[in-house]
């Protein structure tokens, strides 16, 4: 492709044609292939946690607490410029992009909540893996404190239902404007920038992400008898409700109607 092609803007009906092949290509892979990359993005995801656990381990006795949430909304990005950079398959993105062969009439129902409950269970499962391998380096190396893991948990459990589900909502709308702005450009770094910017802001805000959110939570189910095992599953439930929500209908079907009215 030529350099002045790479420097210009797509337009707005090009990102969405290109957005329905690439759902297309997820839509008709084989079930086992879609297991294996999702559950590679389950694991890489998770060295968010593992860095943000280190530095909160390293900084907060030390910091204030503004300075070390911060520090650890900067260390939120890594696990997600793994995942997205290196095409493995997240739940949250396809919450936004699964859904356009359905609404373009090429796909039914029925096939997007095969390959979202796919994706959905891959990336839990590597998640929860990873947190026991994250649990026993930081005890092992002495990288984090033994009750880091819980402070990170709490913070995505100590609201009302409804505050969890609305913050799963902003989290999913983040995330699937992430992947049209990643379709909208063709270089790595901008993609790169892309991913740290919108993550970032999630990690700030403290928005509940599903699968990251998964990691953290399980990870304070195993190291705190306060993170039980219903505090887990309800707010991961509910996050994940939220993700899918803000995904399709704050991104997906606006997106859509406007370039098809546009189009007509």
């Amino acid at each position: 492709m030529a350099k002045e092609e790479l420097n210009q803007p797509k337009q707005i009906a090009q990102i969405l044609h290109e957005q329905i092949e690439t759902s297309l290509h997820e839509h008709r892979r084989s079930r086992l292939s879609l297991l294996l990359s999702s559950f590679s993005a389950g694991l890489e995801v998770g060295f968010s946690l593992l860095l943000m656990a280190a530095a909160y381990s390293m900084f907060a006795a030390n910091s204030s607490p503004e300075f070390t949430h911060v520090l650890i909304a900067f260390c939120y990005p890594l696990g997600f410029v793994f995942v997205i950079i290196g095409r493995s398959e997240l739940f949250t993105e396809h919450t936004t992009l699964a859904i356009f062969p359905v609404l373009n009439g090429n796909e039914t129902i029925k096939n997007l909540f095969i390959l979202w409950g796919i994706v959905y269970l891959g990336n839990i499962v590597g998640g929860c893996i990873f947190s026991f391998l994250a649990i026993y380096l930081g005890q092992e190396m002495m990288l984090i404190k033994p009750d880091t893991f819980y402070e990170l948990a709490h913070k995505l459990t100590d609201y009302s239902w409804h505050a969890i589900l609305v913050s799963g909502i902003f989290a999913g709308w983040l995330m699937g404007l992430l992947a049209w702005l990643i379709a909208s450009v063709n270089e790595t770094i901008s993609r790169i920038l892309m991913v740290v910017l919108v993550t970032t802001v999630i990690g700030f805000l403290g928005l509940h992400h599903s699968i990251v959110g998964n990691i953290e939570l399980f990870a304070g189910f195993l190291t705190s008898d306060k993170i039980t095992f219903g505090i887990y599953t309800k707010t991961l439930l509910l996050a994940s409700a939220g993700n899918i929500l803000g995904g399709v209908f704050f991104v997906a079907l606006l997106k859509f109607s406007h370039v098809k009215n546009s189009e007509e």
